[in-house]
């Protein structure tokens, strides 16, 4: 049986590059990077190369960079201790389509006292500049709006989102765990303060990720120990997730304009099909601004867990939306941001392609899929 992975945007499988990078720091170059001998301080080198590798990729300064666990570990530090320094308010605005480490961590706020702003989007996932504008106060500390939607590819238009923000006073952080390494990112060009990235999204490893941090914003350690990552980030340093980071930030800056537009033919071919051959279905997210490699719709009539069941025993990996694939009684709260019913958020798929998928991967999915809809919706007691 075929075995066809496009669920590109939850995590994407190691470069055999970034594998082959990280296998010596795990058995021969084995130092804490916090030690002053040899060992120590070959991976303190590998460290700060691959600080350089991670920066460029982004357009930052290698001593804007810390290194993290992750996205979520990111996210939490620049919102929880920007909003604990500043002196301007106690005001924090976000989106209503943001990721959840994003989400709950303003959640998180409220129960500290802080105030809290979710920015409704347009049908299309897009924060329209005007409704920031009307809800920026004097009191705003901070702002984060993510870069692309992680479910519908949703490309915000961040540049003018951060500039409006800056004239109000406040602090500008994004989101771009989906975006980095897949489409161009160059922080001075957005303008942000603060951004977000993961390894994992970019065919690096899981457990590392980044803040970059502007020149000249106060930011503090969220975790508390050493005086790791210029004491901004306590911990002994992952060196091996660090160097496959790199190695697999390097990769992405030198594939980047080929991938996109390849990723880009694949999800119009995928898309075009399965609104062909597939009556009663809707494209979600913006149609032109989307992340390449982005194929997310919407079927009437079905449940996406059994679309997503269905699926993988023809061998097609996918995700949802849905209910029981989240774990929730609800649908998606990105889809139902969007002015979906819950009914037809209940039947979301998500296909995310990466570089190593294939035209003959793609006729695939279109070979199996529509079938796949009639016959659920036929069992279905709103079928079609």
């Amino acid at each position: 049986m075929k075995s066809i992975y496009m669920d590109h945007s939850a995590t994407t499988p190691v470069d055999p590059e970034v594998f082959d990078a990280m296998i010596p720091y795990f058995t021969d170059i084995y130092g804490n990077a916090s030690s002053v001998h040899s060992q120590g301080q070959k991976a303190t080198r590998a460290v700060e190369h691959a600080r350089e590798q991670v920066a460029q990729l982004i357009g930052a300064s290698p001593r804007e960079i810390i290194f993290t666990s992750g996205g979520t570990e990111a996210d939490n530090q620049a919102i929880i201790t920007i909003m604990a320094a500043n002196k301007k308010g106690k005001h924090f605005i976000t989106s209503a389509i943001e990721h959840h480490a994003v989400l709950h961590t303003g959640e998180y706020l409220v129960k500290q006292g802080y105030e809290l702003t979710i920015l409704p989007v347009n049908s299309f996932g897009v924060v329209e500049p005007d409704t920031l504008r009307a809800a920026l106060r004097p009191d705003t500390a901070l702002v984060s709006i993510m870069h692309a939607n992680n479910e519908v590819g949703t490309i915000e238009e961040i540049k003018e989102l951060a500039a409006i923000s800056h004239e109000a006073g406040a602090l500008f952080h994004t989101d771009a765990v989906q975006s980095v390494g897949k489409i161009p990112v160059d922080v001075k060009d957005l303008g942000v303060d603060l951004l977000s990235a993961s390894s994992h999204k970019l065919y690096g490893p899981k457990g590392i990720g980044c803040l970059f941090i502007k020149k000249g914003v106060g930011i503090s350690s969220y975790l508390h120990g050493g005086g790791h990552e210029r004491n901004l980030r306590a911990g002994t340093v992952n060196v091996p997730g660090v160097v496959g980071f790199g190695k697999a930030a390097e990769l992405a800056n030198q594939r980047l304009p080929q991938n996109a537009e390849y990723l880009k033919i694949l999800a119009q071919r995928l898309t075009k099909g399965i609104l062909e051959t597939t009556p009663n279905t809707i494209l979600t997210g913006h149609p032109v601004n989307r992340l390449p490699g982005n194929v997310s719709v919407c079927f009437d009539y079905v449940e996406g867990e059994s679309i997503l069941l269905m699926l993988d025993s023809y061998g097609i990996m996918a995700s949802s939306g849905s209910a029981c694939t989240s774990g929730s009684l609800d649908p998606s709260h990105v889809l139902l941001a969007l002015g979906l019913s819950h009914e037809t958020a209940h039947g979301s798929l998500r296909l995310t392609m990466g570089k190593d998928n294939t035209t003959e991967d793609v006729d695939y999915v279109l070979e199996k899929l529509p079938s796949i809809i009639k016959n659920l919706r036929m069992m279905s007691p709103l079928g079609k």
